[in-house]
């Protein structure tokens, strides 16, 4: 039989904290493996957290740090040698003087179907008709976006920058891109790795049901694939439940939840709300100013010329604009989360926030 290896994922958070030391006291520390996905994109007391825990339990946490090199260089030479002649339109639907959809016909007057699943029955529906909307866009890179991309592309050595350089993007709430290619992929390879080596690998994860409802169905344990297998021991616990027990354990929490952070990781996450922004202006203003750089930068080697960190959808028409934009750069979301009843106007309570004073959403200041 293979020999076991218990792998925990520590992020710095609460979470993780006490499933390490869960697994610590059932298992010990000669069978975990303390892995840390760094991503370029942490507050330095997650960093000196880490090593807190490094002393306090004894342990070693491998850091383990995506690398792009490779796809920025790909990217580079397909940019520059990009001859491509499509054009690419956007389109509307075709309604009649009744306004009933049009069919849309091949070319021998014939209407085109598509399977469409009704339940349990499967038909064939009428597509509808559409067209074109005025002259299109070149799908080519042109010269000067060209240059102006080029200028930028290369490895930065943060591996959150060149995964947006790469992209020439940044995450949004729908394409959430981060977690898996700096996190979710780092850590799977590392535990394929170990199961190659010859061990069965048991991935403890720091998962509470409560958390959100994509995760009120997480089981505790499951089977992921051979060799691997997954084991949440938070699933039914709460918040409190996991600060009592660090507590208990004589284990301190990340400071960031001391200072106004529900969550640690990334700082600031591209999913941070108002609260966390007003925070975050206050005490680590160096951060947004951080990112306000990032934009620049990741602008430059992005194909429209413009990119933001954060994607509020902060307009109406929901269109893919400048004037969305500048709706959505640094600067702009500071203003929209100083503000109070859908924007229309400034919340003078944002102004009491002191950077130095002990503020925690789950009462540990008390």
């Amino acid at each position: 039989m293979r020999p076991s290896l218990h792998v925990v994922s520590v992020s710095g958070g609460k979470d993780s904290l006490a499933t390490l030391k869960l697994a610590i006291n059932r298992v010990g520390k000669k069978s975990v493996r303390a892995i840390f996905c760094d991503t370029g994109n942490e507050h330095t007391l997650v960093h000196q957290h880490l090593a807190y825990l490094e002393r306090t339990l004894d342990i070693q946490i491998d850091r383990l740090v995506a690398n792009f090199d490779e796809q920025i260089a790909n990217k580079r030479r397909f940019i520059a040698s990009d001859k491509r002649t499509r054009r690419e339109y956007d389109i509307r639907p075709v309604f009649n003087a009744e306004g009933n959809p049009v069919p849309k016909r091949d070319g021998h007057g014939n209407i085109v179907t598509r399977q469409v699943k009704r339940g349990a029955v499967t038909v064939l529906e009428p597509v509808q008709k559409t067209v074109k909307i005025g002259g299109g866009r070149r799908v080519r890179w042109t010269n000067k976006a060209k240059r102006r991309a080029l200028s930028v592309l290369y490895p930065t050595g943060n591996p959150f920058l060149d995964l947006c350089l790469w992209k020439g993007r940044f995450p949004s709430r729908k394409a959430q891109f981060c977690t898996e290619e700096l996190k979710r992929n780092m850590a799977v390879a590392y535990q394929i790795d170990l199961i190659d080596a010859g061990y069965r690998v048991i991935s403890w994860q720091g998962i509470r049901r409560d958390e959100s409802p994509n995760r009120r169905d997480a089981k505790k344990a499951e089977r992921l694939g051979p060799g691997l297998y997954a084991f949440r021991p938070l699933v039914d616990w709460t918040a409190r439940d996991v600060f009592n027990y660090c507590r208990n354990e004589a284990l301190e929490p990340n400071p960031l939840y001391l200072q106004g952070c529900s969550r640690v990781g990334c700082m600031p996450c591209i999913n941070a709300g108002k609260d966390e922004l007003n925070q975050i202006a206050a005490r680590w203003p160096e951060h947004l100013e951080e990112k306000s750089r990032w934009e620049r930068l990741v602008s430059q080697a992005a194909k429209r010329g413009f990119s933001t960190f954060f994607n509020k959808e902060l307009h109406e028409d929901k269109g893919q604009d400048r004037r969305v934009h500048e709706a959505n750069r640094i600067e702009a979301v500071i203003q929209w989360a100083r503000t109070s009843r859908g924007g229309r106007q400034f919340d003078m309570l944002v102004d009491l926030v002191e950077p130095t004073a002990c503020v925690s959403s789950y009462g540990l200041c008390a």
